[in-house]
């Protein structure tokens, strides 16, 4: 992040409102960079020399009456409250800042065009998530033209059996088949080739008997028909995510309580796309702050959620969005999203293009935004 000081603000010509706004916003900055309290001589050694530590003080005491600043001691500095953070975030909300490094990094990792757009989306997320030191997660439209690359079957336990679908676009889907008799290992094998086989990958394998003839043709008619049916009607966007172990790093989320309490916004999809449709919604950067994401998390959970849509063929396909501690640095990430945005968009729509190919969003899809309590 760019260093952001207040050196040049000439404080001591500014009127009294504006010198407290601008020693409300050097708090904050300061307390987003270190994460303690901070103290009149701390501010007043990072450009405020022209204000006294008495007038700071005074400020202080105002801007805590009015419920910006929240001080944990008696004798302690003060620290940003969610409205304090809220105005924060209005304020620099499309002034955000990226490092050069940063913007070399997301141009390599979308250099080149791609068929296998759900790979391209999981890894961008991930590089967001590495680069933000965030968890990520965004939702994606249905792409068309994707065809099944493999089929893996692994068996769960003698009656049951899980068909892994692996598409050209990198999707992974999965099927639960129930079994009336026990199988083999060698029967699965088989089946896996009778699947290629019958998609025109591979010669025609050999059954032990009739019996495991007609169970391989049950199961293929089974796992393709739902997968024709899931694939041809979907009744809501894919939602992928990934980073959650970054929370770990955090002090704020030491506290088991307190990160169950943030992750529980990404183990509820229902949450997820929520947020996401909320975001395409307002077509812009989109904030939350703390208690702003009740009740999609408890109350006093201390996690902010920063989301953008990303755009193919200037058509809003999607959100991504990343979620963190309330002490993130806002500026910098207001940057990062937005590039991140403007690059996964072209990235996309270079895509489809070259290997024309199409996309839809869900039908049938539920109204969240109105079925919901607006955040």
């Amino acid at each position: 992040m760019k260093n952001t000081s207040y050196k040049s603000l000439p404080t001591k010509k500014l009127p009294k409102a504006d010198r407290e706004l601008a020693v409300l916003l050097g708090l904050i900055e300061l307390y987003l960079k270190t994460g303690k309290p901070i103290g009149s001589h701390t501010i007043q050694e990072q450009g405020f020399e022209s204000l006294s530590s008495a007038t700071i003080r005074n400020y202080f005491s105002k801007l805590e009456d009015l419920g910006y600043l929240h001080q944990q001691h008696t004798s302690g500095g003060r620290i940003p409250t969610e409205k304090a953070l809220r105005l924060y975030v209005e304020k620099y909300k499309f002034q955000g800042v990226v490092e050069k490094k940063e913007e070399d990094l997301l141009q390599k990792a979308f250099q080149k065009e791609t068929k296998a757009i759900a790979t391209l989306l999981n890894q961008a997320a991930e590089t967001l998530s590495e680069m933000t030191e965030c968890a990520v997660f965004l939702s994606s439209p249905r792409f068309d033209q994707d065809f099944i690359q493999d089929v893996k079957l692994v068996q769960i336990d003698p009656l049951k059996i899980l068909s892994v679908i692996i598409t050209d676009f990198g999707l992974i889907r999965t099927e639960t088949i129930y079994l009336e008799k026990p199988v083999t290992p060698l029967f699965l094998r088989t089946t896996e080739e009778y699947f290629l086989w019958r998609m025109t990958k591979g010669e025609k394998p050999l059954f032990q008997s009739d019996f495991e003839t007609k169970l391989a043709q049950k199961i293929y008619n089974e796992i393709m028909v739902r997968h024709v049916v899931g694939y041809a009607n979907f009744p809501n966007v894919e939602i992928f995510k990934c980073g959650l172990s970054k929370l770990l790093s955090y002090p704020e989320f030491n506290d088991a309580t307190a990160l169950a309490h943030s992750l529980s916004l990404l183990e509820d999809e229902t949450q997820m796309r929520f947020v996401l449709e909320k975001t395409a919604q307002e077509n812009n950067l989109s904030v939350w702050i703390g208690d702003e994401l009740c009740p999609h998390i408890p109350p006093s959970s201390n996690c902010s959620v920063i989301a953008i849509p990303y755009r193919i063929n200037q058509t809003i396909a999607g959100s991504i969005a990343l979620l963190g501690p309330t002490r993130l640095h806002y500026r910098n990430l207001f940057g990062l999203m937005q590039m991140f945005s403007e690059k996964i968009s072209k990235s996309i729509t270079d895509s489809l293009y070259k290997y024309k190919i199409t996309f839809r969003q869900p039908t049938n899809v539920e109204k969240l935004i109105e079925n919901k309590k607006t955040l």
